[in-house]
């Protein structure tokens, strides 16, 4: 699009405002959904557990990347296979966003509201054409080229059709003064991307969650690899190279910025290399148990329920688009672009998202996930906001400074 399509609508903001955006329900949807495998260990996962094979008569399983097996988050996608009740809300949950600057304008909210808006935007438009498109697992066709789903005109919001590299390459780079931070909101739906969150983004946490998704990405065989020393360079994502507007002097200004997250030994890698290649990547769907493709969704009740990655609850009410609680154009107010709120046992029925039936292999492959994902937060000490919160006395207000998420 042209940049003057996107400055006029879109510029303006309310730095006093005191409206917010609801996000209740896809706060909810991604904390049912997404699987958090924590912090990377940057271990390689070890020929077995790379070459896990299916039963006799099924598919045969598709390869695996050692580096990155165990790494980033990952979401349940297949539970939408053939549940078109599950993709018509998340699909109302997109529509609910898109319609929502034409009935509160978005200069009518914070900077720091807009940036939340157009993350969870962009994010909830990757989830929808990913689930479309599932059960293909190697997304590199779906996310590159001319015919890619970032450069196709998905969404109209305000009346103006924007696709996904619009809100990444001209409304938050034009915003947000070209902050590479921003990237690491933005969900790619592969695992050589950024990790997908348990919650939506909010103004009030946005900065934090974002500077906990660079840590994490930066920090992992996803993000940085380091050569041997007798290579003046350093591995990164490919990620940086499709960004590269965000880095205009790429080596200096990416060296800079991964100096300001990375940790360890690779730091003193990255100062002493005198070149950062972005070659590293991994264009596999970011699903639940990728090395087991011809494992389906069944009414059960399973030990993957132990783990406690995945619970048993989901989005209440059905979206309605547009609803509103509260005036934000009469001093403050907070627009449900989600509307409804709480878990519903009822709708999660009616939903059909169910916990799937696991066979053995497949449970333990999920078990060492977790268990790789509490050794890790621990050896980093590493907690999230929630049990920050729970263990504080709720008569003592919380720490100005908390540990990532």
């Amino acid at each position: 699009m042209a940049e003057s399509e996107a400055r006029e609508p879109f510029q303006g903001f309310d730095s006093s405002s005191p409206n917010t955006i609801n996000y209740d329900v896809l706060s909810l949807w991604l904390d049912t959904l997404v699987v958090d495998i924590g912090r990377s260990d940057r271990q390689s996962a070890n020929t077995g557990e790379a070459q896990i094979h299916p039963p006799i008569g099924t598919r045969i399983a598709p390869k695996v990347k050692k580096q990155t097996l165990f790494e980033g988050n990952r979401f349940f996608y297949e539970s939408f296979e053939d549940n078109e009740d599950a993709k018509r809300v998340l699909t109302d949950i997109r529509n609910a966003l898109e319609q929502l600057p034409s009935t509160v304008p978005l200069e009518r909210f914070s900077r720091d509201e807009q940036l939340a808006y157009w993350l969870n935007l962009y994010n909830v438009t990757i989830l929808n054409e990913v689930v479309r498109n599932y059960p293909t697992r190697d997304l590199e066709a779906l996310l590159t080229g001319e015919d890619s789903i970032l450069s196709k005109k998905l969404l109209t919001v305000s009346g103006i059709p924007l696709s996904l590299n619009d809100i990444q390459f001209t409304i938050l780079k034009q915003n947000y003064d070209g902050d590479p931070l921003v990237l690491y909101g933005l969900y790619q739906g592969i695992i050589g991307g950024p990790n997908i969150r348990k919650k939506a983004f909010t103004s009030g946490t946005v900065y934090r969650d974002l500077e906990a998704n660079a840590r994490e990405f930066i920090n992992s065989n996803r993000g940085t690899n380091r050569v041997s020393n007798k290579y003046k360079l350093h591995k990164v994502s490919s990620l940086y190279a499709r960004s590269s507007s965000y880095f205009p002097n790429f080596n200096e200004d990416l060296t800079r910025h991964l100096l300001s997250f990375i940790e360890g030994t690779e730091q003193e890698s990255v100062k002493a290399k005198k070149r950062l290649k972005p070659i590293i990547d991994d264009w596999t769907v970011t699903d639940l148990w990728g090395t087991f493709p011809e494992v389906r969704t069944g009414i059960s009740s399973n030990p993957a329920a132990l783990m406690g990655a995945i619970v048993a609850t989901t989005p209440g009410d059905p979206v309605t688009s547009g609803s509103t609680v509260g005036d934000p154009s009469s001093g403050g107010g907070t627009v449900g672009a989600t509307a409804g709120s709480g878990a519903s046992s009822a709708y999660m029925a009616k939903a059909g998202m169910r916990l799937p039936e696991l066979r053995p292999d497949v449970f333990q492959y999920l078990l060492k996930l977790n268990m790789k994902r509490l050794e890790t937060n621990e050896r980093k000490a590493t907690v999230t906001i929630e049990e920050l919160q729970e263990s504080q006395p709720s008569s003592e207000p919380a720490p100005e400074e908390e540990s990532e998420n």
